[in-house]
């Protein structure tokens, strides 16, 4: 007689300027199958954004993950994808599943060589003007439900990402889902990324660098993830 398989639970760690919200649809549509999802915000330090740094956030998304059952799929999208990077080979993941990832030291360093000031002002400069520009393939309500929730970025987190992280080469299944419309983390990085971590590559047809959680791509991008996890795990 078959034993049956435990749940799968995921952990989801959100992009720059983001929050947990950025993984709703793909909860529901994870949940349908019988995960549970966990997709906490990454807090500031008591100090402030400004005083936040990039291995403040590391450490909150390894303490999430050490409250989690097994088998453990880690997910990232953009500087969570690299934050899910640093941490991966500490809370061993069955699987790890990256999306549009800010990618890690001696990939594509052309997409941030930027001089981020100590609090990037997302949050007090948002319109939807400019959240329509960077949701090109979402909807108006998706809009709506972004713009409500952008927020301040830590300028020292952003910088030392930009410089790259160095990540050792995990020894289990890692897929990089890449939006084909992403201006943020070109297509070519996430390709490089890919095989340098011995990862499978798929692009989402029309997606911008959120498109993959928050445009019309997202339910069928979480099912397609979800189904992926069934097979390698």
């Amino acid at each position: 007689m078959a034993m049956k398989r435990s749940p799968i639970a995921a952990v989801c760690i959100h992009g720059a300027g983001g929050g947990g919200w950025e993984w709703a649809l793909w909860q529901r549509v994870l949940a349908t199958r019988g995960w549970s999802v966990l997709a906490p915000d990454l807090m500031p330090v008591a100090a402030g954004i400004a005083a936040t740094r990039f291995a403040d956030y590391a450490a909150q998304a390894r303490a999430w993950c050490a409250s989690i059952e097994r088998p453990l799929v880690l997910m990232g999208a953009s500087l969570g994808g690299l934050l899910a990077l640093a941490i991966a080979t500490q809370v061993k993941p069955a699987a790890l599943v990256l999306i549009n990832p800010m990618p890690p030291a001696g990939v594509g360093r052309d997409i941030a060589t930027r001089d981020y000031p100590d609090v990037v002002p997302w949050a007090r400069e948002r319109s939807l003007a400019r959240t329509r520009r960077a949701m090109l393939d979402a909807d108006d309500a998706a809009c709506l439900f972004a713009l409500r929730r952008w927020r301040d970025e830590s300028g020292a987190v952003l910088r030392t990402a930009a410089q790259g992280i160095q990540v050792e080469t995990p020894d289990y299944p890692i897929l990089v889902l890449a939006g084909e419309r992403d201006d943020d983390v070109p297509i070519a990085a996430s390709r490089v990324a890919a095989r340098r971590l011995g990862a499978e590559f798929r692009i989402v047809p029309g997606a911008s660098h959120v498109g993959p959680l928050l445009g019309r791509s997202a339910a069928l991008s979480a099912a397609q993830v979800a189904d992926w996890c069934n097979l390698v795990i």
